[in-house]
């Protein structure tokens, strides 16, 4: 049998019967498998059979009831009604839907449905009799199975120039041994290129127009034929872009393989972004990706992930004109609009490559089944990989909440004990939430099925009893944790990170009124237990005489002695988390009869360490606190959500709290940083550092109520951008850079009035350095006021 990895899935009528087509990337080429005569399903209780069948009096003769050895989750037998095509399905559903008979599991996809129920997750072994066509294999009706498959994916990077008004200048094509740009212009015109313009072994192809332009688009595909395409926001402009574009001259684009035409599908949820269909091709959005492999930047716009990722940035003199740039070069200086577009193909390629981005969504397919373009999916993979068992288990899994279900208690917040101090440690459960699972058994079914012998189940919360022997979450949880585990001493970083990922994601989900399997108990039975067990584990801490300051989720922060060195504490965080471990152990077998997978790890040391308050409280604050660790014989700060690493504070803020806890941790009088930073403030030295930069999180019009600084700024950078018929910039969404001046806020391009220098001093400065000095027995106003009197 050969095999490949699934690359798209997409199921249609044809005539009578359905036909699922699956596209695979192989060793030999890309391998087309159509399967004809799945039928689609859906589930109702057996006690409704003849409503359903007068329900569906359209459709006599055109279906199937089947009674089966399956029950609800409410133990009430179920029969599956089979229908011949979707539009069948879909129009039986609305029948039922109208005598408002409950259906079950009506709302998965047909080829998702097919590939989960035969446990395929990307890689597929298959047989059958094979039809060679121009670009690939095709084989119908094959026999198929799961596989473990590694792909070898044959990847292209995207990028096209553009007008302000969405008029095609350029398209850009980067791989392995590829390096394309088509460009729109006279190339009798354009004999000697620039210096800045594309390198010998990188091809520039002159095109007549914008139809040529995409005419040249289809033939470069057909000819790099890639499995993935890659790009910067790929999906919602430049794809959304092309089609718009080549509908202007009635022209669909063939940009899939076997000749399949690219389309775009609006969100129905979100406005300007929707999803790209290429047959046997999957395009993959850098934003998106590394937003799901939880990758945070300040922006994520090309330039700023590049300049910190890889170094470099786009090839542009001017950041703030970037369009304007563009459009000149389109009309002046076509050459160096080709090196700065396919420089952008190579910015993305290479972030690509830094980050493995591409071999971690491959691995998530082959542990999850979910596609390679998809955001997100915690709910869809959880179903993926718990749905098979619990139908082998003789269950139909439930609906969604109506109502999107109650909330669920949060982790485990302590109030914190402020303070300045020596030697504090950090106590963390490694992964607690999965550990809880595996330890408890909570799950899904185990929960429905603890509920008929509570006496001999193990007690949740809020009534929750789950079996000791009949449930499946625990098990996965168990295989990742070991592949986890693996990966980790393999060095394995990507494996490891998309494993913690899927691990970590099963009790959102489970608490989420978005997954079918949401119960208020299941989510409860994991953060109240959390709760108790960082109770009962300060409890034990606190009787050896030590004091817990701060808890959190899954750590304990603790303070020690403050004359131990490094390797003193060290040491005694080590006989912690042993005796911890050894506590837990005891009690779970003691209490429930259960082996504990709970395990307290000594995660660091601070040798000074400080928790605010919260602002002008007396109150400890909560996931605020700063400290300074040794790694490797190195001192380090680490900020937790205080402005340092904030995004939106201003570098002035961020590097005076970083030199002022460090002179105060070592100690040291902060009163010369504060006046000299004061002072170069006032003087203009740091202009460069005031600039705010804020996200646009809702359309600019629906800022109705409330006009934060950055809206204002935004608002009259467009009503500039107006007067001078220029693109409006801001009105859905963006980022925005601003400096505070004395006529209120104003972006950076647009900034000419002077800066409010006594803004700064109150809301950036002052917040900083009277949180932490009082602790030392100073003030911002002694030490301002001191140095008036000097004088």
């Amino acid at each position: 049998m050969q095999q490949g990895f699934l690359l798209t899935r997409h199921s249609r009528d044809i005539g009578n019967q359905t036909e699922i087509t699956l596209w695979l990337a192989t060793p030999e080429g890309p391998v087309q498998l159509n399967i004809q005569g799945e039928r689609p399903l859906l589930f109702v209780d057996q006690v409704d059979l003849p409503r359903v069948q007068v329900a569906l009096t359209e459709l006599a003769g055109q279906y199937e009831l089947r009674t089966l050895n399956l029950k609800s989750f409410q133990h009430r037998p179920v029969a599956a009604l089979y229908l011949p095509t979707l539009r069948s399905f879909h129009h039986a559903v609305d029948c039922l839907n109208r005598h408002q008979i409950t259906l079950l599991e009506h709302d998965f996809r047909l080829d998702d449905r097919y590939l989960m129920e035969r446990w395929i997750r990307g890689g597929i072994r298959f047989q059958g009799e094979r039809q060679v066509k121009k670009d690939h294999v095709q084989l119908n009706n094959p026999q198929l199975r799961a596989a473990e498959v590694t792909p070898q994916l044959k990847v292209i990077s995207l990028d096209l120039e553009c007008s302000e008004q969405g008029e095609l200048y350029s398209i850009a094509f980067y791989g392995e041994s590829v390096a394309r740009v088509l460009m729109i212009g006279d190339a009798s015109l354009w004999q000697t290129p620039p210096t800045d313009s594309l390198a010998p072994d990188q091809e520039l192809i002159w095109v007549t127009d914008e139809l040529d332009l995409l005419l040249a688009l289809q033939n470069s595909m057909a000819e790099f034929d890639p499995d993935i395409l890659i790009g910067w926001n790929v999906v919602n402009f430049d794809f959304r872009l092309l089609i718009e574009r080549a509908q202007r001259y009635g022209l669909r684009l063939k940009l899939g393989r076997g000749g399949g035409y690219a389309s775009w599908r609006a969100s129905r949820e979100e406005n300007n972004t929707g999803f790209i269909s290429l047959p046997g091709r999957v395009v993959v959005d850098g934003i998106a990706a590394l937003k799901t492999a939880t990758y945070q930047f300040a922006s994520f716009s090309l330039e700023f992930v590049a300049q910190t990722l890889l170094n470099r940035g786009k090839l542009t003199e001017s950041a703030e004109n970037r369009l304007a740039a563009i459009t000149y070069d389109f009309q002046h200086r076509k050459h160096t609009l080709a090196a700065y577009n396919l420089e952008d193909c190579r910015l993305v390629w290479d972030i690509f490559q830094k980050t493995k981005l591409l071999e971690f969504l491959v691995l998530r397919s082959q542990l999850t089944g979910l596609e390679l373009d998809r955001s997100g999916g915690s709910v869809a993979a959880f179903t993926n990989l718990y749905l098979p068992k619990l139908h082998r288990a003789g269950y139909i899994a439930p609906n969604l909440p109506e109502g999107g279900g109650l909330a669920s208690p949060g982790g485990y917040v302590m109030d914190s004990v402020p303070g300045l101090y020596d030697n504090v440690i950090v106590l963390d459960f490694k992964s607690l939430y999965p550990a809880i699972i595996r330890t408890f058994k909570i799950d899904p079914m185990g929960l429905i099925e603890g509920a008929l012998q509570p006496e001999q189940a193990i007690p949740g919360y809020k009534g929750a009893f789950f079996s000791r022997d009949k449930h499946f979450l625990p098990d996965i949880i168990t295989a990742l944790w070991q592949q986890r585990d693996e990966a980790k001493k393999a060095k394995d970083l990507v494996r490891s990170q998309a494993l913690k990922i899927l691990m970590n994601s099963f009790y959102g989900v489970l608490g989420s009124g978005g997954c079918r399997f949401y119960d208020t108990k299941l989510a409860s039975s994991i953060t109240l237990r959390g709760h108790h067990i960082l109770k009962q584990t300060t409890e034990w801490l606190e009787a050896k005489g030590l004091k817990v300051i701060y808890g959190d989720t899954d750590s304990l922060f603790v303070l020690l002695n403050d004359k131990l060195n490094h390797q003193e504490a060290d040491q005694i965080g080590r006989t912690l988390v042993e005796e911890i471990n050894a506590c837990w152990a005891d009690q779970l077998k003691t209490q429930y009869g259960l082996a504990s997978y709970l395990e307290l790890e000594y995660e660091t040391h601070y040798s000074r360490f400080f928790m605010p308050t919260i602002r002008g409280s007396e109150t400890g604050s909560k996931k605020r606190y700063a400290g300074l660790i040794v790694q490797q014989g190195q001192e380090q700060l680490v900020f937790k959500g205080l402005e340092s690493i904030r995004s939106d504070w201003t570098d002035l803020a961020k590097t005076l709290q970083q030199a002022l806890y460090l002179q105060i941790f070592h100690n040291e009088n902060p009163s010369a940083l504060i006046l000299n930073t004061l002072a170069e403030l006032r003087a203009g030295q740091r202009d460069h550092q005031l600039v705010y930069s804020k996200r646009l999180r809702r359309p600019l019009s629906a800022y109705v109520k409330n006009s934060p600084p950055h809206v204002r700024a935004a608002r009259r950078a467009d009503d500039i951008n107006l007067k001078k018929g220029k693109r409006l910039q801001y009105q859905h969404k963006g980022q925005v850079a601003y400096l505070m001046t004395i006529n209120g806020p104003e972006v950076v391009e647009y900034h000419s009035s002077p800066i409010d220098y006594e803004h700064y001093v109150e809301k950036q400065i002052i917040p900083i350095v009277d949180a932490i000095l009082p602790l030392m027995g100073l003030s911002f106003r002694a030490i301002t006021d001191h140095q008036i009197a000097l004088f």
